[in-house]
């Protein structure tokens, strides 16, 4: 992840993540280890798949305290096998147990989606046609999930509401119509921004291409419907195509010559890629030393002081 969206965005919503999940004290890790103790443990993969958020992972870690060490064996987009040993995490063995579920989750729902994208992806090769996501994000988890699918080999829809104009089937019923719909946000947005209208007729595209539109989704058309629109549009407007598309269709569409297939699945359907940390082992301190963990450091339970919550 770009360091500075990591700094800024991300490590807001992991403070979050930790707060939620350590509201007063991590009571199990209090019990059994009250004082700080080097320890180190491994993060192995339990399933083949693409890895992604390595840096998510260790800044969980980092966040609880500065001196935790993450010795990475691999990189994000890389294919993992099943036992293959991706990491090594060195440090407060409280930390190492208090991050653990919260750093996983964001790994494991990272490298699903990667990992999901990256089959799609595979199944529109040889076509010019580029797999986009969606805003199908889970809540507080965009940031996360479409890096996610960058590093599976698919590129980002507009990131939110903000990020560009997608002229939906509601907004056109709002505003009276497509050409109405299209006119509105060219008199209101900025210049630089481009129009993209929702069309589900061929009608409706024929009303977009005379009002200008830059960009044209066909959503839930047929294969025919769709070619017919394609070849009405020759080269006029950007084309996409989208509706309850995944693996399962996704090849169907890829002789049409459309530029961008969007697809919600790929966040909102893509199954976890497990991952594991096992084989923790305590250091003594000349390990300790050698290995940079932590020493007597502030207790996991300060993150609440840490963040300001």
């Amino acid at each position: 992840m770009n360091p500075i969206t990591l700094t800024t965005v991300a490590e807001p919503l992991i403070r979050q993540a930790l707060a939620e999940d350590i509201t007063n004290e991590d009571v199990s890790t209090a019990a059994i280890m009250p004082d700080a103790r080097p320890a180190a443990v491994d993060l192995i993969a339990k399933a083949d798949g693409v890895l992604c958020g390595l840096d998510v992972f260790e800044r969980t870690f980092v966040i609880l305290d500065p001196e935790t060490r993450v010795q990475r064996f691999a990189a994000d987009g890389d294919r993992v096998c099943a036992g293959q040993t991706l990491a090594t995490v060195t440090g407060d063995v409280r930390v190492l147990l208090s991050g653990e579920r919260v750093a996983l989750n964001y790994l494991q729902r990272m490298s699903g989606i990667a990992t999901y994208t990256h089959r799609v992806a595979a199944l529109l090769e040889g076509s010019a046609t580029q797999l986009v996501d969606t805003r199908k994000t889970t809540p507080n988890m965009r940031v996360f999930e479409k890096e996610a699918v960058r590093c599976g080999g698919g590129r980002n829809h507009r990131y939110n509401l903000s990020d560009g104009v997608l002229l939906k089937d509601n907004h056109i019923a709002a505003a009276g119509g497509v050409r109405e719909a299209i006119e509105a946000a060219r008199a209101h947005a900025p210049f630089v921004r481009e129009i993209e209208v929702e069309c589900e007729t061929f009608a409706q595209v024929e009303e977009a291409i005379a009002a200008g539109a830059d960009i044209i989704m066909l959503d839930n058309m047929n294969h025919d419907a769709m070619a017919a629109a394609i070849a009405f549009i020759d080269g006029r407007a950007k084309t996409e195509c989208s509706g309850n598309i995944d693996a399962h269709n996704v090849q169907a569409i890829a002789d049409l010559g459309i530029d961008f297939v969007s697809s919600g699945a790929l966040t909102h359907s893509a199954p976890i890629l497990d991952v594991s940390m096992k084989h923790l082992r305590m250091l003594d301190g000349n390990a300790d030393s050698e290995a940079g963990a932590a020493g007597n450091n502030a207790p996991v339970t300060d993150i609440h002081r840490e963040s300001g919550q």
